[in-house]
């Protein structure tokens, strides 16, 4: 996890259960179907994997059956698959022929001149950005706050003044738009959002040249790529953001929202570690649902090689999902 300002920035995880087509990494691909009509080609990546290729006019398609070696460019973005861009031709069976780069590594891509942070006080920041990432509604220096909403064709964004329009309201309402598109570029790059994004501006007779400006200090990390349109007669502000990264929403959630059992069982792993640590000699027992039980039993195995054989979870079936009861003895 990267920090900005000591807020958290980006949110990076790997679990080995989840195998995704990464950014950078190579592949050999075998061409499935050609959809000329769409401008997209449908790629088998080996292991079960699929990607998309985007068809430029000015060039050839790809032949169905063809072997060729890809670059992930865009990682999977939901239900929609990685977009690869094609390094040239080549034969075999599909596979990966790159490995994809550590997180010590993409980290210090994001950020070179960073110290990096492990342990436990690592893991503490990581647990709270990772509620910041799944979050809807975020505060705004000085008072109001923005709303956060994903669609599968767009990113959603209100700004409210919330308590904070007394007095001159008109300048309020331009420090908390000004305020929004800083503390938006933020929770984008740390929620891994990309595509289209409408800000739902507060107030009326907005200053155009000031946020627009705004907005391209705030984006410019994201560079190249980033369009921002002007400021509509609704009050909204547009702009696009290419896509690189898999939200991270996608690493810890189902398709209907629901944290995943992996998620749980590693949350309840490191509860039972902050309790561990909070009490050296105390016995620590966690009871949960079986099958989040179940998920976090590795995690807990790699507890009690770290903090000894004295962290126990109990299956019970009367447990919501996602209730987890944490006692010391």
């Amino acid at each position: 996890m990267i920090t900005l300002g000591r807020r958290p920035e980006r949110l990076l995880s790997y679990r080995p259960a989840q195998d995704y087509p990464q950014l950078g990494v190579r592949y050999r691909a075998r061409v499935v179907k050609v959809e000329k009509s769409a401008g997209l080609a449908l790629l088998d990546l080996g292991s079960g994997l699929t990607a998309a290729l985007r068809i430029k006019p000015d060039r050839p398609p790809p032949v169905e059956g063809q072997a060729v070696e890809v670059e992930i460019a865009i990682e999977p973005q939901g239900d929609k698959d990685a977009v690869v861009r094609v390094i040239g031709l080549s034969s075999g069976q599909p596979g990966r022929l790159s490995d994809p780069a550590s997180l010590e590594t993409r980290l210090t891509g994001l950020a070179p001149d960073a110290r990096i942070i492990r342990g436990p006080e690592a893991r503490a920041v990581a647990d709270q950005a990772e509620e910041e990432a799944l979050g809807i509604e975020h505060p705004l220096p000085g008072g109001g706050s923005i709303a956060v909403e994903t669609t599968r064709a767009l990113t959603a964004v209100d700004v409210d003044l919330g308590a904070g329009g007394g007095g001159d309201a008109k300048r309020a309402a331009r420090q908390a738009n000004l305020a929004a598109i800083a503390e938006l570029a933020r929770l984008l790059r740390l929620k891994a959002l990309g595509g289209l994004v409408v800000i739902d501006l507060v107030g009326r007779g907005h200053d155009g040249q000031a946020l627009s400006h705004a907005a391209q200090t705030a984006f410019a990390p994201e560079q190249p790529g980033v369009i921002i349109g002007p400021i509509t007669k609704f009050g909204t502000l547009e702009l696009a953001l290419p896509r690189r990264f898999r939200p991270v929403r996608d690493g810890l959630c189902d398709a209907a929202g629901h944290l995943l059992l992996d998620t749980l069982g590693l949350r309840l792993a490191r509860a039972m570690e902050r309790e561990g640590r909070a009490d050296p000699g105390g016995r620590i027992i966690a009871r949960c649902a079986p099958a989040v039980a179940m998920a976090a039993q590795p995690y807990i195995s790699v507890l009690m090689e770290t903090l000894g054989a004295r962290f126990e979870v109990v299956a019970d079936a009367a447990q919501a999902r996602e209730a987890v009861q944490v006692s010391v003895r």
